[in-house]
């Protein structure tokens, strides 16, 4: 026990200073993508979606906007198949939501940049299980209490072995489940590494 309490306060202040570091260094990076983001698609830049956080507490998660200003319910936006891939994964190959620059910013995972803000307010970590809306935590099952008892992660397990690519969603909680029980330094490092490897080739992102 005192060997995770350890874990986790070197975990908390790894994030406190790198994501200050972070947003301060690519400051310039969100005041050109936000430019971009106006010129093409207009205003919002920033997009807030209710995600459930350690201990199933709801929080905003901060990403830029990728996917354009359409009211109507996801189901008048999406083809028959489409929606039942939705409601089966919560993902949408070739999502038609998403605008052209939305695009570029989901498969370089650059939309996912204003999540550092989450994690230096203590709402998410770098890496852990990826943060779900309340309706797809159903889908843990009997495992949801065991994958919210940590914080969400901008990056984790599950993420670098496979993301998008793991369909089957049983597969997926058998991931972040494994990141939960067998979490340590040790892990975190490899994941990172890991992650750099994933993003710059564009693997599983959507």
């Amino acid at each position: 026990m005192k060997k995770k309490r350890g874990y986790y306060f070197f975990k908390r202040m790894f994030d406190i200073i790198f994501s200050f570091l972070g947003i301060g260094f690519l400051i310039p990076v969100f005041i050109i993508i936000g430019i971009i983001q106006v010129i093409m698609s207009g205003f919002p830049i920033f997009y807030l979606h209710k995600r459930v956080g350690k201990n199933q507490k709801i929080f905003n998660m901060i990403k830029f906007r990728s996917m354009k200003m359409d009211k109507r319910p996801i189901k008048e936006q999406l083809t028959k198949e489409q929606y039942e891939e939705y409601l089966a994964t919560y993902k949408v190959t070739n999502d038609p939501r998403l605008t052209k620059f939305g695009k570029f910013l989901r498969k370089t995972s650059l939309d996912e940049l204003p999540q550092l803000f989450n994690i230096f307010i203590g709402q998410m970590s770098f890496i852990g299980p990826r943060p779900v809306i309340k309706e797809e935590l159903e889908k843990f099952k009997d495992q949801k209490d065991v994958v919210t008892s940590v914080k969400p992660g901008l990056t984790g397990y599950w993420a670098v072995n496979g993301r998008s690519e793991v369909t089957d969603y049983d597969e997926r909680v058998k991931l972040e489940v494994y990141y939960v029980e067998h979490a340590s330094i040790g892990l975190d490092i490899k994941i990172f590494f890991k992650t750099i490897g994933v993003v710059f080739s564009r693997k599983g992102a959507q």
